[in-house]
């Protein structure tokens, strides 16, 4: 991209050339390189904008003899679910090629995680796709578990209260997917609607771990404090109105003739191609195959629960919007036999009993948020020294786990979730590495978006719901 002509106080070329030191403050470029001047037809000054992958395409255009129209949509843009850029080549309003490009919101989570103990990791993973924290803190622990060889040792109790969590968190995931794709589509209705009933789930997230997102609140060996028959009460009286805004949602859009006339055969890819790409969740589902790890590698207690896996064969936007629609009523199925359970199995524990493992802290909610039992103070600070002691150590220094290496996969809202653990046999991580499913998932935003409109990239970004938290990390 070139600008002629010559702004009053700018650098000819002569003088460039001969190392003349003029530099006017007011229009000179600090940083630009000693290419900033090329000839031009009048003598002028020309100045060069460069960046990204702009030579590359230049050249390719002399080479073909042929114009094309590139566009930058992002990194700052409303409909790319965060910072995520996009290479779009236009031919006219129909999208000839589309490239992704991450890594603007990179946050160290992984490396960060090996200088801090194995219980600490929770605050950071819980942070990657900030949507659904309670999934990442799940199969991080799972994943400890695995390496300390305890899987058999976690309470029930512990298991129900994780499936219960994650289940509502999937519900709350789903309806921001739902929410912000109506939105971009200018149905702002949805989205009020969708953040609406969300609010119903936080609150309750909130009062059994003291906060709203990332929570910590599922640990190596369990949970950090018990889900109270109170907290029980609080979510059944949300149901039934959780209920009738999902309904209300499916209402306004599974039938809509303009939701449909966006989403119908916009987005398409087809099962070998989404395989090949190594693509999980909805967006696999809606290609016909019913894989979800839930079913075929249960985990926390799943082959117990009763539950379907729906599938779709139509492949575009529109499967994927029933998909997620589908799948919150069977979340919903799925937390209400949790709810019984964990109404039967009141009182039992909800940490591995080994204490050399268990976190030492009797946390509760109180006014002022999350924190020690007032009786755990009293313990730990004036009648036990012994107590004193156990804490201290194992807060401050964790607990080593044997060394070795596991992979441990769940079925996020967004599809496959990994953790691959390595253990030096230290009370930190040697190596956290975990499989986003929204970094796969991204990997099919070119089969998704060329060939269709500059319109429909919105959509198909929006039917995969990426959140760069958990790309980029």
């Amino acid at each position: 991209m070139t600008t002629t002509g010559q702004p009053e106080g700018s650098m000819t070329r002569d003088q460039a050339a001969a190392g003349a030191d003029y530099l006017d403050a007011s229009t000179s470029d600090l940083y630009a390189g000693n290419d900033l001047f090329a000839d031009s037809v009048d003598g002028s000054a020309v100045y060069t904008a460069g960046g990204g992958d702009w030579d590359e395409i230049t050249k390719d255009i002399a080479t073909l003899g042929a114009e094309r129209i590139v566009v930058n949509m992002g990194p700052q843009h409303p409909s790319t679910h965060g910072v995520l850029r996009l290479v779009l080549e236009l031919d006219g309003e129909t999208v000839t090629e589309a490239r992704a490009g991450i890594g603007f919101l990179h946050t160290g989570i992984e490396k960060n995680m090996e200088f801090r103990t194995w219980v600490l990791g929770t605050t950071f993973c819980t942070r990657m796709d900030y949507l659904t924290p309670l999934f990442n803190e799940a199969v991080y622990c799972l994943g400890i578990e695995r390496l300390l060889g305890i899987e058999e040792a976690i309470p029930q109790r512990a298991s129900e209260i994780r499936v219960l969590m994650m289940e509502l968190n999937r519900i709350s995931s789903h309806l921001i997917c739902v929410a912000t794709g109506g939105m971009e589509m200018g149905a702002t209705t949805i989205m009020t609607i969708g953040f609406r009933e969300r609010e119903r789930l936080l609150r309750f997230f909130e009062a059994v771990s003291g906060l709203r997102m990332n929570h910590a609140y599922i640990r190596p060996g369990g949970v950090a404090n018990d889900v109270l028959p109170e907290h029980l009460d609080q979510l059944e009286s949300e149901l039934p109105a959780l209920r009738r805004g999902i309904r209300e949602l499916e209402m306004l859009m599974l039938e809509n003739p303009i939701l449909k006339a966006r989403t119908v055969d916009v987005g398409h890819i087809s099962l070998a191609h989404a395989m090949a790409l190594g693509v999980t969740g909805p967006i696999l589902r809606s290609c016909g195959l019913p894989h979800d790890l839930r079913k075929s590698a249960p985990y926390c207690g799943y082959e117990t629960y009763e539950f379907d896996v729906p599938t779709r064969r139509d492949m575009d936007a529109y499967a994927r919007v029933v998909i997620r629609f589908e799948e919150m009523w069977q979340s919903l199925r799925i937390a209400e036999q949790a709810i019984a359970r964990l109404r039967a199995s009141q009182g039992q524990p909800v940490m591995v009993a080994d204490k050399k493992i268990a976190w030492p802290a009797q946390l509760s909610v109180g006014a002022d948020g999350q924190g020690n039992s007032l009786d755990h103070i009293r313990n730990i600070m004036g009648e036990s020294m012994e107590s004193l002691i156990h804490h201290f150590k194992l807060v401050t220094e964790g607990f080593r786990v044997p060394a070795g290496q596991t992979y441990v996969a769940i079925e996020s809202p967004k599809g496959e979730l990994g953790v691959h653990l390595v253990s030096d046999g230290g009370t930190r991580p040697y190596r956290a590495h975990f499989r986003d499913p929204s970094f796969h998932n991204l990997q099919c935003a070119s089969a998704l978006a060329e060939g269709g409109l500059v319109a429909d990239v919105v959509v198909a970004v929006a039917s995969i719901d990426p959140v760069m938290g958990g790309v980029d990390r």
